[in-house]
């Protein structure tokens, strides 16, 4: 599979029925998850191995490491709704044997992966609400890969706070991200902003 088969195929998946904005439910863009997982698959990241997607949402990444060999994911959502449209978008792609969906939030997560890849929340809504999600990676493998807002404040801190937790940032890759309108706050029909998708690794 190509790049660009990857990103068109997880640019048709559902996204969320009933976005709740507190938990800051935007949907992945196709591109940018091939993205992430492209620079993982050609890394030795997600072939074969055993990933863990912490806020899964409806499933993007985590159909998009088995599209690519991953031996197993677990897909971790606190959102039981969107956790079903996962299931149902792994299932139009035949990928359901692959993931196992787990209920729950990430903080109770435990199991041990190879690879953690996730989105989480840009903590708009709830400042630093991204800080658990890089917390619980941390913990439960020694190879991350993370969408965060490529602003200077952000960097800053992903920079301390990585090096603070031992590991380091071996890869940083800046791309535009499209949100939709879909809450009550938002004015424009579609905000563009730009993103960092970092690779980090324990030291």
């Amino acid at each position: 599979m190509k790049k660009k088969h990857l990103a068109i195929a997880l640019s048709r998946l559902e996204g969320f029925k009933n976005p709740k904005p507190e938990l800051e439910q935007y949907r992945t863009p196709g591109n940018v998850a091939a993205e992430l997982l492209w620079l993982a698959h050609s890394l030795g990241d997600i072939g074969g191995r055993v990933v863990g997607d912490l806020g899964a949402g409806t499933g993007v990444l985590s159909i998009g490491a088995c599209l690519l060999g991953a031996a197993g994911v677990y897909a971790v959502e606190v959102d039981e709704t969107a956790l079903e449209v996962a299931r149902e978008n792994a299932r139009s792609l035949g990928m359901e044997e692959c993931i196992e969906f787990i209920h729950s939030e990430v903080s109770r997560f435990g199991r041990k992966v190879d690879t953690v890849v996730m989105n989480p929340p840009f903590g708009s809504q709830n400042p630093h609400a991204d800080r658990p999600f890089l917390l619980k990676a941390f913990e439960v493998s020694d190879v991350v890969y993370s969408i965060h807002l490529a602003k200077p404040e952000v960097r800053r801190f992903i920079e301390a706070f990585v090096g603070d937790a031992g590991f380091e940032i071996t890869h940083r890759i800046t791309l535009p991200f499209e949100i939709p309108a879909q809450f009550f706050f938002h004015r424009k029909r579609l905000e563009r902003v730009l993103v960092d998708i970092y690779r980090l690794e324990r030291t």
